[in-house]
């Protein structure tokens, strides 16, 4: 919030692929903010009609700069996913951001998707915004410990919860992904950066190939990583998670409750309830909203 007095600036929201962006963006609109939209070129993919936008490479950081500048922007939310880290050639800078080039370099290179992130809200901070989390504009979207929806789990299912969450948390502390999916107690996938719907389709395809259990249906457990900033990727679900999970035979999803999204949520609901899966909010400690 700006301090008593102080003029409040503009509203910036980088729009990655995915409905996010977008349900951030009208989240803004509602609370009297007039956001300006920053579309990733090759990921943004919503339309944008109504909103004033502009398109940014990945690694433009002068681009995005002068923007910020010409825009009267203090505040900016990192939304929506990207599917690659931009090529040194397509990495622009200017002055604020050239002493960290070497660095940033070197984490596109070699660092995990958190590190990158931290280094992105770092170069950004150095234009002179702030870097704020989208679930600070749209807060509705934050899933809330227990089911959501009117399926709930198995004590099997709460099982392969405890299972899946304790890979998915092993897996964050490695920066690799933020998802794992556990049937029968055996983990049979974990996310990496073909991202947790690629995941899914895999599973189904496991489960096809009969190399995964017929009889047993399976959980897909999403936790943020242990190191991770809130402010930008939290776990995030939708529509098309839900139909995943169905076509891979599982029996729902868990997310972290208070760190985790809904994106979607009354169509998240009622394809959970229509195809009988359960959906819902756990606590780091694993068995938040269990009986």
């Amino acid at each position: 919030m700006a301090p008593s007095g102080a003029q409040q600036g503009r509203l910036a929201i980088v729009a990655g692929g995915g409905f996010l962006p977008l349900y951030v963006a009208e989240a803004a609109r509602l609370a009297g903010e007039n956001p300006f939209i920053l579309r990733l070129r090759d990921e943004a993919d919503q339309q944008w009609q109504g909103f004033d936008t502009a398109v940014i490479g990945v690694g433009d950081m002068a681009g995005l700069s002068a923007l910020l500048k010409t825009q009267g922007i203090d505040r900016v939310v990192l939304s929506g996913g990207v599917k690659r880290r931009p090529a040194f050639g397509e990495m622009r800078v200017n002055l604020k951001s050239l002493l960290k080039l070497p660095m940033a370099v070197k984490t596109l290179l070699a660092g995990g998707d958190d590190v990158v992130l931290k280094m992105v809200i770092g170069l950004i901070e150095a234009q002179g915004c702030r870097v704020i989390g989208a679930h600070e504009i749209a807060p509705d979207l934050l899933a809330e410990t227990g089911a959501i929806g009117a399926i709930q789990p198995t004590a099997d299912d709460w099982r392969d919860i405890e299972r899946g969450a304790e890979a998915a948390e092993a897996l964050g502390r490695l920066d690799v992904g933020q998802g794992a999916v556990s049937v029968g107690g055996r983990i049979v996938a974990l996310e990496g950066v073909e991202g947790t719907d690629s995941m899914l389709e895999r599973v189904a395809h496991l489960r096809a190939e009969k190399r995964i259990s017929q009889r047993r249906k399976g959980v897909l457990v999403k936790l943020c990583k242990p190191q991770q900033d809130l402010r930008a990727d939290l776990p995030s679900i939708g529509r098309s998670t839900i139909d995943n999970a169905r076509k891979a035979g599982l029996a729902g999803v868990a997310v972290e409750a208070g760190r985790a999204l809904v994106i979607e949520r009354e169509a998240v609901i009622k394809a959970a309830n229509d195809a009988g899966l359960f959906v819902i909010g756990i606590d780091r400690g694993l068995t938040g909203g269990r009986e």
